[in-house]
């Protein structure tokens, strides 16, 4: 599959071989029971390599999985408040808040109106207080509280 006539040649100790043409390339892989590859088709000449084929491409996998696996990936949870909520329901959401917020997830919390509840906005900036006054130092705010239609949102996430 290697178009390139003169290649850069490489074994598999990584020591280079010089600068040799595609059939003498393919018999020194050949004989050493292994497959040419083409590394860097860009460079001039083209880098070729003699290696291991299915030992090559079961690495490279393998590293794409750990650095997946080590890849921190950050969640956005959501809680909903009524503006009407007892404090004793609020004390529960609050709890799962801050499980959330110890598993290392961001959470968008809104606090929504129902009908006439829209006359009384500052009830609900005075309810985002509460549960931003709730965690005290321990949380950061990504979103301040903004009102939107009929929804006031805001996003936290833990100081540490």
């Amino acid at each position: 599959m290697i178009r390139a006539n003169e290649l850069r040649v490489i074994d598999q100790e990584g020591t280079q071989l010089g600068v040799l043409s595609r059939s003498e390339a393919l018999q020194l892989a050949e004989e050493q029971g292994l497959d040419l590859v083409e590394i860097s088709p860009d460079a001039k000449p083209p880098v070729a390599k003699i290696i291991d084929w299915g030992k090559f491409n079961y690495q490279k996998t393998k590293q794409l999985q750990k650095n997946k696996k080590n890849a921190k990936s950050f969640e956005v949870k959501q809680m909903r408040f009524g503006l009407k909520i007892g404090d004793h329901d609020l004390g529960v959401k609050v709890n799962k808040i801050k499980s959330f917020l110890e598993s290392g997830n961001k959470v968008k919390i809104t606090i929504f109106f129902r009908g006439r509840e829209m006359a009384h906005k500052d009830l609900g900036f005075q309810l985002a207080d509460k549960v931003l006054a709730a965690f005290g130092d321990t949380i950061a705010v990504d979103q301040k509280p903004q009102l939107s239609g009929k929804q006031l949102n805001f996003v936290i996430r833990s100081n540490k």
